[in-house]
């Protein structure tokens, strides 16, 4: 099976990469403008970097209360994992069990050889074998694409950028404006870098969901389960408490289908692209059958 080469998710995740390099900068120089000593800024930043690295899996695990599981605990589970990850040609990641109504599934993880499959037990009864299968190998495309460590750590510094944004006047003005100027300054920048950086992170999103539903058609060769699957799980969502769907809120970036999609009113700052364009690029690829 030849891996298709994308390009353009390459681009993005680069271009991501970079825009939160000057959301870094823009922080540091605010905390700096802040009159925040350095022994204290770089230490921090070093901190932050490190956590988002070694441990992002862990904080989106925690987050939404998965639960690493053995292989006695799930047998099939497992087995299917092992065989769709050799046949994507990646290690066999961990895999976790969300206990929650809402039926999805996610992957998380630095790089292929750190990474964690979680699904929810509501899914696991909803869809069929082949269904289910379809949906692994989607997020087993994420792992393989190397997507997943990028979108976490977009996620965690967008919200880095939208804190200082809050944050920074309330805690920075008072008195003479000429030395609120660079506070102000600061200020306003972090407004459009964090603008900016939520319309590049949700397009890279996209885009990552469209790349792995490829994936997930090449690995297992059958296109409609996955289309079925997405089916089902977007027909089933309406049916779940919003309550229950608000605890697992905080993944909602890194689901196969958004647990929440009300607040995005146009597709362009919205995680996933909408259901009927997934099924019609699905179909595509149906008709086309890039595996042959």
């Amino acid at each position: 099976m030849k891996w298709p080469r994308d390009l353009g998710l390459k681009m993005r995740m680069w271009l991501t990469i970079l825009l939160l390099g000057i959301v870094y900068l823009i922080f540091i120089g605010i905390l700096l403008a802040l009159n925040f000593p350095t022994t204290v800024v770089l230490p921090l930043i070093f901190l932050m970097v490190f956590i988002q690295y070694f441990f992002s899996d862990r904080l989106v695990l925690w987050s939404t209360r998965a639960k690493v599981v053995t292989e006695e605990e799930y047998p099939e589970l497992h087995a299917m994992v092992s065989e769709l990850a050799t046949e994507a040609g990646i290690p066999k990641p961990r895999v976790a069990i969300v206990h929650t109504p809402v039926p999805n599934a996610f992957a998380t993880g630095r790089s292929p050889s750190h990474a964690v499959i979680a699904v929810t037990d509501s899914i696991t009864r909803l869809l069929s074998k082949d269904e289910l299968k379809a949906v692994i190998a989607h997020e087993l495309s994420h792992v393989k694409n190397r997507d997943v460590l990028t979108m976490t750590i977009a996620s965690f510094v967008s919200m880095l950028a939208f804190m200082v944004m809050r944050y920074a006047l309330f805690f920075g003005i008072g008195g003479d404006r000429r030395e609120n100027a660079p506070i102000l300054v600061a200020w306003l920048v972090s407004i459009i870098v964090w603008i900016a950086s939520m319309i590049l992170i949700n397009a890279l999103s996209r885009y990552r969901e469209y790349a792995a539903d490829r994936g997930s058609a090449i690995i297992t060769q059958q296109p409609r389960s996955l289309i079925t699957a997405l089916q089902k799980i977007s027909g089933r969502m309406d049916y779940v408490p919003p309550e229950k769907r608000q605890e697992v809120e905080g993944a909602n970036a890194f689901f196969i289908i958004p647990a929440l999609s009300g607040s995005t009113l146009m597709e362009l700052f919205s995680t996933h692209p909408p259901l009927e364009k997934r099924v019609a690029a699905l179909e595509q690829i149906e008709q086309d059958q890039p595996w042959i």
